[in-house]
């Protein structure tokens, strides 16, 4: 319990660094923190240390932590199998891996009707990998345009996964790809404010180019 608050006031120490070197102070940052694996008694040393948001990757492990805490800012940030649908609609506050207009369609069909609007990032798939979710750059502006048109969910923005490296230039370059690729949506009309990028091994870089939500797991929780 103790690991856990002293390891998210370092986390705090050095965003906050980050945000001063490389001149982003009056960014708000949001610190998610990614608790799959992770047990409730971990999610309320992380909640006692003074986080809010959090992070699931699978449906059926998030949904008991969500019934003991739901007082909570719930993230689905794990790819999103059509069949779970509803029940990300119903539980979760937000998703940051949308990648296609038949998953935008039926999370809007579900969310409940009495629910604030589902807050969504589109995931992009930035080196064209085989091996990952997302949509290529070229597609992004299309698939926002159709999430703005359903009333159900908010358009926020962004999020991307990278290649790793442990060169620190070397992965500020797709944070500032997924920087341009929204300067590129709001030259077009679209509200969005949203970068969700970073985690625990190149949150600094993500920092460097304007993250506002960093997806951080290992680094508050340790290795699973």
């Amino acid at each position: 319990m103790n690991n856990i608050s002293a390891n998210v006031k370092t986390v705090q120490q050095r965003i906050q660094a980050a945000q001063k070197k490389f001149s982003k102070r009056a960014q708000t940052t949001t610190l998610l923190a990614v608790s799959k694996k992770q047990s409730v008694e971990n999610i309320k040393a992380a909640v006692a240390a003074g986080l809010h948001a959090f992070g699931e990757n699978y449906v059926q492990e998030a949904l008991p932590k969500i019934d003991v805490l739901p007082h909570l800012e719930w993230h689905f940030i794990g790819a999103i199998q059509s069949k779970k649908c509803t029940a990300i609609a119903e539980h979760f506050s937000w998703v940051h891996a949308l990648s296609s207009a038949g998953i935008a369609q039926r999370l809007n069909k579900a969310r409940p009707i009495d629910a604030a609007p589902l807050n969504v990032c589109i995931q992009v798939n930035l080196d064209n990998s085989h091996n990952k979710a997302g949509i290529a750059p070229n597609e992004v502006l299309a698939l926002a345009q159709l999430v703005m048109t359903l009333p159900k969910l908010c358009l926020r923005g962004l999020m991307t996964l990278p290649e790793p490296s442990t060169i620190f230039e070397d992965q500020r370059k797709p944070f500032r790809q997924l920087a341009h690729l929204l300067l590129d949506l709001q030259r077009a009309g679209l509200p969005v404010d949203t970068l969700s990028m970073g985690m625990s091994q190149d949150y600094e870089a993500a920092i460097a180019e304007g993250s506002t939500l960093l997806r951080i797991g290992t680094a508050i929780f340790g290795e699973r």
